[in-house]
Parts: C-alpha cells; sequence; structure tokens
C-alpha cells in the first residue's frame, strides 16, 4: 500500500492514471452504443483506418505533435467508416466482410507511411510505432489535456443527447416517424465513436482499442437490462480498468500500460460472465437447478394424486393408498440428481410421508 501511494506521488504517474481514467469512461459510455447497435468491429477498422491518418499529420506538420496526430487519425478514421457505409450501400458485400476490407486496406497503408516516416529525416524523433500497440507512459500533462478535454465533450454530448441516441439504437423507424434527423444522428454517433477511438491510440493503441472499446460494455450487459445503467456501468468498469492497469504496470517497471488495461478489463468480464444477475452463467445454472427442482415437485405430486385417485376408485373411497418410489417414477421419470433433493424438501413441507422402507404416502 506504501508503495502504490508513493508511486501516486510521481506527476507522471498522475498524468498516465487521469488520462487513462478518462479513456475509460468514454470508450464505455461509447462503446455501449456500438454494442447494442451490432457494430462492434466497427471500432476496430476506425483504430485500425486511423494509422495513416497519424503518419500523414507528421509528414505535413513535420513534428510529433498531439494534437495534429488527433486531428489526422480522427479524419482518417472517418474516412474509413465513409467507405465502410460507401461499400455496404453500393455493392452486395456485407458489412463484416466491408469492415475486414478496409480494415486491411487502411492498416496496409499505415504500415507503408509508417515505415517511410521512419526513415525519413525525423522519423526517429516521431514516436509513431508507439500508436500501434500504445505507449500510455509516453502520456505527458499536454497529452492528458487534450485526452480530457475531448473525453469531457463526447461524454457531455452522449449524456446530453441520451435519449435521441437510445431512441436511433433500438427503434430507428420509430425515431424517423417522430421527425427526427436520423441519418445526423448516426453520422454524430459514429463521430462520437471515432473520437473516443482516437483518444486511445497513445494509451492501447491500434491493435487493442477495439478491445477497450466493447470488453467494459458487454461486461456491463451482464448486470442490467436498461441503458442508462449499463452505460454509468460501462464506463465505470472502464475506469476501474485503467487504474488497474496503469498501477500495474507501474509496479512491474516495463510492462505496458495498454495490454494491462485491456487484461484487467477481461478480468472484470470473465467475472461477469460467470457472477452476472442477468445473464451471467452461475445465476443462470441456479435458475435452471430451481426451475429442475419445481418441475420435479410437481411431478412427484401429480403422479402421487392419479395414483391416490386410483386407488380411492379401487377400493370404493376407503383407502387413498401407499405407493412405492418405483411406481411414482413410472408414471413421469425424474432425473436421479435431483430427486432425492426434492423428496427432502417435499418431505419438510409435510407434502408427503416417506416411510422407512420406501414407500410414499
Amino acid at each position: 500500500m506504501d508503495t502504490i501511494l508513493y508511486m501516486l506521488r510521481d506527476p507522471n504517474v498522475q498524468w498516465v492514471l487521469l488520462g487513462t481514467v478518462l479513456l475509460g469512461i468514454a470508450s464505455g459510455v461509447l462503446g455501449s452504443f456500438a454494442l447494442l447497435r451490432k457494430q462492434s468491429l466497427l471500432g476496430d477498422a476506425m483504430a485500425h483506418a486511423a494509422l495513416p491518418g497519424i503518419c500523414i499529420a507528421f509528414l505535413l506538420y513535420g513534428a510529433k505533435s498531439m494534437s495534429w496526430f488527433l486531428i489526422g487519425a480522427a479524419v482518417s478514421g472517418l474516412i474509413g467508416t465513409y467507405c465502410i457505409q460507401a461499400v455496404i450501400k453500393h455493392s452486395r458485400i456485407k458489412e463484416d466482410t466491408a469492415i475486414g476490407l478496409v480494415l486491411s486496406v487502411f492498416f496496409g497503408a499505415g504500415i507503408v507511411l509508417l515505415t517511410y516516416v521512419q526513415h525519413h529525416g525525423k522519423g526517429n524523433q516521431a514516436g509513431l510505432d508507439s500508436f500501434i500497440f500504445g505507449q500510455a507512459a509516453a502520456i505527458v500533462g499536454v497529452d492528458v489535456q487534450i485526452i480530457s478535454t475531448i473525453a469531457f465533450v463526447l461524454i457531455f454530448i452522449t449524456f446530453l443527447l441520451f435519449k435521441e441516441l437510445k431512441l436511433i439504437t433500438f427503434d430507428p423507424q420509430f425515431a424517423q416517424g417522430l421527425g427526427m434527423p436520423v441519418k445526423l444522428l448516426n453520422g454524430l454517433l459514429m463521430t462520437l465513436i471515432v473520437g473516443a477511438v482516437v483518444i486511445g491510440l497513445q494509451a492501447v493503441g491500434v491493435i487493442l482499442m477495439a478491445a477497450m472499446l466493447i470488453t467494459p460494455a458487454i461486461t456491463a450487459r451482464y448486470w442490467t437490462e436498461r441503458l442508462d445503467h449499463m452505460v454509468i456501468l460501462a464506463g465505470l468498469v472502464g475506469a476501474i480498468s485503467g487504474v488497474i492497469g496503469t498501477l500495474l504496470s507501474t509496479l512491474s517497471r516495463g510492462m505496458p500500460t495498454g495490454p494491462l488495461i485491456i487484461l484487467a478489463a477481461t478480468i472484470c468480464f470473465i467475472f461477469s460472465l460467470l457472477f452476472g444477475t442477468k445473464k451471467g452463467l452461475v445465476p443462470r445454472a441456479i435458475k435452471q437447478m430451481k426451475v429442475k427442482n419445481q418441475i420435479t415437485s410437481e411431478n412427484i405430486l401429480s403422479s402421487l394424486y392419479e395414483l391416490s385417485e386410483g386407488s380411492l376408485l379401487n377400493t370404493e373411497g376407503k383407502s387413498m393408498g401407499s405407493f412405492s418410489l418405483g411406481s411414482v417414477l413410472d408414471l413421469r421419470p425424474t432425473h436421479t440428481m435431483v430427486l432425492r433433493k426434492v423428496l427432502k424438501e417435499l418431505r419438510q413441507k409435510k407434502l408427503i410421508f416417506i416411510e422407512d422402507n420406501g414407500v410414499l404416502d
């Protein structure tokens, strides 16, 4: 604990921590909409499409500049998004194929430009290769100010237009019927997602940015069915992942921050996958077990009722009879794994009586 407190006094750690937290919040909030719109791979395409924009921005400006890099990445990402939509609209190519096509072309162009920049006179000063896998330790105060401003604007616009974005996500036809500018809102949402991708390239990198966008959102999806709760929870998961990844990177000295952030988010996802209250595997298994026990109880009672009814008819109403477990199960076969537990519960509720020889009353 003392080591962590000592590290937090370091201004560089504070800048990196603040940057990754804001990145996690913005990515989680906007990733929720991308996930629900079934556009998870679009974030990956945007991240890969941003690489040539960063290289071109360096070639035009001639030096490393975070603001110019962000502008170049945003323009390139938007062009890549437009190309995907154009391919889908004007051809028979499906969305996943179009995303893979544009992603590969733009990333290939980015690698070519990156190689050219590295052989350029000022290529060694560029540090552009850090945008492929991310290098959060290179974030300085000015970078954090830019990331913070953009992240705040993204989050503010999202919450300001939350109802409209929610409506076009779930029912765009109804939104269009209400007279909403659906195309404009779709374009705005894509721009916001591009913005979230762009500010994460320095910390997480082109390769892992899609995971940063989607993992907090899918983690939140296992805990709630409401979009407003999902957005808040996804932002919280993104922020926690940023904190954990940054602190682990600082403690380990040499481990990359971006991949550790993604690993932290993945651990949160695995925990949610297992124990999430809405769609978690463990709660679902418990619920299925309760349903199976209830069905087994009803089957046993129904079989006893039918056997008792037959006994009353045979004895002219004098005896309901006692029946062996085998005769009860012959009418409605039951899985043996839950049988003992169900019989115990029925006995505790005094719905049946079991004699020492196993006969049921």
